[in-house]
């Protein structure tokens, strides 16, 4: 399944899409998880709490971040290969930071959990038929299909 055609899908979304190097939906979760762990490697325990301003969410956070809209990303995605017809809600990433206890956490199980939770994303994006990709639903009043959450995920 090709990149999604970002004109059919909210602005918000549309930088994720862009972002994405490849056509491939798995080559583009595989690839993108890769560096993305290789970057998270690179951080030591003890700049996990830097945040680059006041306020703002720390490292740990954003990585609990990440994992947090994958897991609902992925939710929306196996709920809609389902043809499940129900409106999914939203949810606010800014109300569930708080609330993850991601600086109650070391640095490197956050890490090991994100590979885990990738390599999870990537089977289950790899079970999907054409078909199951090309399926619809709607979250928060927007529809999408199946492979654009997928090219969300791996944008995110």
């Amino acid at each position: 399944m090709p990149k999604p055609n970002t004109n059919l899908i909210p602005p918000f979304y549309q930088w994720y899409i862009n972002a994405v190097r490849f056509e491939d939906l798995i080559l583009a979760l595989i690839t993108g998880g890769n560096a993305t762990t290789g970057l998270f490697r690179t951080i030591p325990e003890a700049l996990a709490d830097y945040c680059y301003v006041e306020g703002k969410w720390s490292i740990r956070q954003v990585i609990n971040h990440m994992m947090d809209a994958e897991r609902v990303f992925c939710y929306r995605a196996l709920a809609f290969s389902r043809n499940d017809l129900t409106e999914l809600p939203g949810f606010d990433e800014n109300h569930w930071a708080p609330q993850a206890n991601a600086s109650g956490r070391k640095l490197s199980k956050l890490i090991d959990e994100y590979i885990n939770l990738r390599a999870s994303m990537v089977d289950l994006f790899s079970s999907f038929t054409e078909e199951m990709l090309d399926r619809e639903g709607a979250t928060s009043g927007v529809k999408m299909n199946v492979a654009t959450l997928g090219f969300l995920i791996a944008g995110h």
